[in-house]
């Protein structure tokens, strides 16, 4: 992992954004249509340091986005060529626009500031959404990602993200994906290779540091 002068030289507040994965009712909520993710997001901590690395966010003008999965009641857009979008569609929790299940989950808040993403198909909460024309115009560098589900939407989010330009940091301790002795040798086999992988303790210690002062 990178020095805390590193980290903080990627982390500048002015050119950062925070992303949050999936992290809805529906998905890792109370009533989660996959159980299993949501008690894991849960009992490893991840959702409460997400949410403590969005309220860092908000307190030190960090940007946040948050990338919601949905899904249309008449399933119109969605893709059914993956054996996961044909699983998802037999769910007993559907993650349909303007319901419960699609709102951040709690301890999460969102700030007025915040963005919201929505996307009707794929794997990814960049590709083929609004996510990059609105990082663009935020003037962002660094994409800070975090969620669920390490298994395929987070690493989606590391590619596209690493595709598109901008340099990708993944708190470790932030993402959860099942189970849940598969995410240190993803994290470590792939997405160490492409992205700087950190603490959420780390990042929190940047975005605590004083401004830079700019000169004259």
């Amino acid at each position: 992992m990178p020095s805390i002068e590193q980290l903080a030289d990627q982390l500048d507040r002015a050119t950062t954004v925070l992303l949050t994965v999936e992290c809805q009712q529906g998905v890792v909520g109370m009533d989660s249509a996959l159980p299993e993710l949501a008690e894991q997001a849960r009992s490893s901590g991840a959702l409460h340091r997400v949410a403590r690395l969005v309220a860092a966010a908000h307190e030190t003008g960090v940007q946040v986005l948050h990338a919601v999965a949905e899904r249309r009641p008449d399933g119109r857009g969605a893709g059914n060529n993956a054996r996961l979008f044909r699983a998802a569609a037999r769910l007993p929790v559907q993650q349909h626009p303007g319901t419960t299940a699609v709102r951040i989950a709690p301890p999460i808040e969102v700030a007025e500031e915040d963005l919201v993403v929505r996307r009707l198909h794929g794997l990814s909460p960049i590709a083929g959404t609004d996510a990059d024309a609105l990082l663009r115009n935020l003037g962002c560098r660094t994409l800070v990602v975090t969620g669920v589900s390490a298994n395929i939407a987070i690493p989606n989010a590391v590619f596209d993200a690493v595709n598109l330009g901008y340099t990708a940091v993944v708190p470790q301790d932030a993402i959860a994906g099942v189970p849940a002795d598969y995410i240190p040798a993803m994290v470590r086999n792939t997405l160490a290779l492409v992205a700087t992988i950190t603490t959420t303790e780390d990042v929190l210690s940047c975005w605590k540091r004083p401004r830079r002062a700019t000169r004259s």
